[in-house]
């Protein structure tokens, strides 16, 4: 196989390559500051945030602080709030006695100004082969770089001496050659920029694709950023023909570049074999290539890789190492109003139960919302502000309109509308500033009316000085308010203040109760506070497993999960081959209904990415690892696989195991229907028509579903155990071995003619009986002849 240039491997190699390059990314990984878990290298790029590709980089210029996620549109914190965290602090350096690990989220890297810079030496001018003289003065201005200013050509020039208007000694700092690059490169940037904000400023299909088309020249033009976003359109098919071969051709380029993304998506294509042939060891180090460059995918799939066993030895704390990382930045870029819901449409659901409602809200739906919002309908007016505040179902987030609908619902009196409108006036954002005098009478007008939001709210106010003094008790008491109405956001800021001792005695144990029912409303940083616990040991017994578990609900909560609606999305335009990728995308990064949906596409042979002969063992492949994360139907798919021989041999014995898993770890009716049908049948197992019976009884019991098909079941095994007794009874023998003679005396047969005739007699008697008893109608008397029509008066007189 070729890789990169002139280089060629083979297979001992790569095994070699892939233990160098795991080691590094353990030392790598072993080098991220205890303090802050920063990531070394991460270049700026890494921070840059499009909805509109696949995102996975996220912004880390937001911390939490013990499940508080701290957003950069706050106002600056008081004095009081200070002292909230120097007191985090302090406490710190007790969690640290006592064996407590303390993680902060990494910060953004130095910037380029503190990094030591190289002198260039200057081309030409009046001091050619000197070095430039940092800062030089040029017409009153200081300047601490090659700069343009002075010349119409717009090349770069510096100083060689402080003063040039004394000196004159002067050159450039670039050749004309590398002035041209540059002025591209400059021209392409901008192009980018000016489309991207274009591209993000629209919903319009139409619009994005005439974008997208722009977005290709300024790739041509060799833009790196614009390079990958066309090279992830053309493999997913986002607004782009989906061309595979051409997207692996630009992700070749720029991982010769270096880019952590092309990297991990040439991962990809290695992993599920498209366009190149299948290489599960070149898949791991292109992977490992882009987690050490900062790709929080790259860190999520090699986190499943290691937890599941998938091509590398199964490793609970290497799964850690990597899920903890990309937590860490996923709870940084989570607000208190626990993040938008993921989106988890089981394809198989949609097809076989197309009356179900789904997890979707259809445009009609939508449409009738607005329209009672419209006539004034409080309810939709506040159903529609939270949809469009967190996004999801079909709906795109949108706070300008969340805020219109809150503040109708607010203005008629409605007090949820008035805790969501403290809400988006504390936290802020790009349509609303933030501004803690006005949350603060949101939130009071709602409290006063016992609404658990406005409660928390102030609660949120008092702990940490916004709008008012710091006061934790009162912040107590208003948690508790929240907490005892159920309100999630209570009681993770009830955890919170327990877990740090904030106001209160420090209790792992209350903290652990209150992130507990947290997180049974779904609150990401209850998974993350958790996670934590579990994996530091802190209040609970430590325990990788549950960590790694909670830890990897946390990252398939990121950003990149709104691809699931993307590929939804193309699945219900009939686009299969989109979907399909898409969903092999997110099936690498772990998430099981990705996985069975996969599965699902391939099982309907929907997708003409793969030849025929690779669809079953493909889909037999993830319908495996979907029934390892535990789905019910997927390990009843393998037991089906293996008694037809879809994708493998036929193997009974192993569907009897799959069946038997099914049935006795999740209790499905159907398993137990089909280990019935198999010991009626003995395949694969001893045949015991009373083990069965037994297993239909399970079925019938276990879901209502099932009883029809059971009854028939147990009439067909009623009629064969019939069957099978009259053949273990011997029919013939038995009545050859019977002597009527002795039995009912030498002239039996007579008295048997007898009793027949007798019956005869009675049923024929019985007959013509009941047919006298039936009364004949007497015919009619005969109808009159029609009369003739009446004469007149007059003639009747006469």
């Amino acid at each position: 196989m070729r890789l990169k240039g002139k280089m060629h491997f083979s297979g001992k190699t790569w095994v070699l390559l892939v233990v160098v390059v795991h080691a590094t990314l353990e030392v790598a990984a072993a080098d991220v500051d205890p303090e802050t878990n920063e990531v070394p290298d991460a270049g700026p790029s890494q921070y840059f945030h499009d909805q509109n590709t696949e995102e996975d980089e996220v912004p880390v210029s937001t911390r939490v602080v013990a499940g508080q996620a701290v957003s950069p549109q706050e106002a600056p914190p008081t004095t009081d709030e200070h002292q909230v965290e120097e007191g985090m602090k302090d406490r710190g350096v007790e969690n640290e006695a006592e064996g407590i690990e303390k993680e902060d989220l990494p910060n953004q890297p130095p910037p380029a100004d503190a990094k030591i810079k190289e002198v260039p030496v200057v081309i030409g001018g009046t001091a050619s082969g000197e070095p430039c003289l940092f800062p030089f003065l040029f017409l009153g201005n200081e300047y601490s770089d090659c700069t343009t200013e002075g010349r119409e050509d717009g090349r770069l020039w510096c100083a060689t001496t402080y003063d040039y208007e004394h000196d004159k000694k002067w050159g450039f700092c670039e050749t004309e050659e590398q002035a041209e690059q540059r002025r591209q490169a400059e021209e392409a940037e901008e192009q980018y920029q000016a489309t991207l904000k274009l591209i993000n400023s629209t919903s319009r299909k139409s619009q994005k694709k005439e974008l997208y088309e722009k977005l290709l020249k300024v790739a041509g033009m060799g833009h790196t950023k614009a390079m990958e976003k066309v090279a992830y359109a053309m493999l997913f098919g986002d607004y782009l023909p989906q061309n595979v071969p051409h997207a692996k051709e630009l992700f070749e380029k720029l991982a010769l570049e270096g880019s952590p993304k092309a990297q991990t998506a040439l991962g990809f294509l290695y992993a599920a074999g498209l366009g190149v042939n299948s290489s599960q060891a070149k898949a791991l180090v292109y992977y490992t290539f882009g987690a050490l460059g900062g790709n929080l995918v790259a860190h999520m799939i090699l986190g499943y890789r290691y937890w599941g066993g998938v091509g590398v030895p199964q490793s609970c704390e290497s799964a850690l190492t990597h899920y903890r990382l990309v937590a860490n930045h996923v709870a940084s870029d989570v607000s208190l109003t626990g993040g938008s819901a993921v989106q988890r449409i089981r394809l198989l659901d949609e097809v076989e139960n197309p009356g179900s409602p789904s997890a979707m809200l259809e445009e009609d739906l939508i449409q009738y919302y607005q329209f009672l919002a419209e006539k004034g309908d409080v309810q939709a007016q506040v159903g529609l502000g939270q949809l469009h505040l967190h996004g999801g179902r079909g709906v795109e987030q949108n706070h300008q309109r969340a805020y219109e609908y809150f503040n109708q619902a607010a203005n008629a009196g409605n007090t949820h509308a008035m805790a969501f409108l403290g809400k988006m006036y504390s936290e802020g954002s790009e349509f609303l500033p933030q501004n803690n005098e006005t949350a603060l009478h949101y939130f009071k007008k709602a409290s006063e009316q016992g609404n658990p939001v406005g409660q928390s709210g102030l609660g949120m106010a008092y702990l940490y000085g916004r709008g008012v003094p710091v006061n934790y008790d009162l912040a107590l008491k208003y948690f508790q308010k929240a907490a005892e109405q159920g309100w999630v956001d209570g009681q993770l800021q009830l955890g919170t203040m327990y877990y740090n001792g904030i106001g209160v005695k420090r209790d792992y144990k209350q903290a652990l109760k209150f992130f507990n029912l947290a997180s049974q409303a779904g609150h990401i940083l209850a998974f993350y506070n958790l996670a934590q616990m579990h994996a530091t040991g802190t209040g609970v017994m430590r325990s990788c497993h549950t960590a790694v578990e909670l830890f990897k609900n946390v990252c398939e909560r990121g950003r990149w999960s709104e691809r699931l609606i993307g590929a939804y999305g193309s699945f219900k335009e009939g686009d299969m081959d989109s979907a399909l990728v898409q969903y092999l995308v997110l099936a690498e990064q772990g998430y099981e209904v990705a996985q069975s949906n996969v599965a699902f596409i391939l099982d309907q042979k929907q997708s003409r990415i793969f030849s025929e002969n690779e669809t079953y063992p493909r889909a037999l492949l993830h319908w495996t690892r979907a029934a390892a994360q535990g789905y019910t139907v997927a390990r009843i798919k393998l037991g089906d696989y293996h008694f037809y021989g879809y994708g493998t041999d036929v193997d009974y014995e192993t569907a009897v195991i799959h069946y038997r898993l099914a049935s006795e770890q999740q209790h499905s009716a159907q398993a137990m229907f089909n280990l019935g049908y198999m010991h009626e049948k003995g395949l694969g197992i001893k045949q015991d028509i009373h083990l069965a019976k037994r297993f239909y009884d399970m079925a019938a019991e276990a879901s209502p579903d099932a009883q029809v098909p059971v009854f028939l079941a147990l009439c067909k095994l009623g009629l064969v155990y019939t069957l099978q007794y009259l053949q273990e009874l011997n029919l013939k023998e038995l009545v050859s071995q019977v002597d009527l003679d002795q039995l009912l005396g030498p002239e039996w047969d007579l008295y048997l003619m007898t009793v027949i005739a007798l019956l005869l007699g009675t049923v024929i008697a019985y007959r013509q009986r009941q047919h006298q008893a039936v009364p004949r109608v007497p015919p009619g008397p005969p109808r009159p002849p029609a009369q003739p029509e009446q004469a007149a008066p007059e003639a009747d007189q006469e």
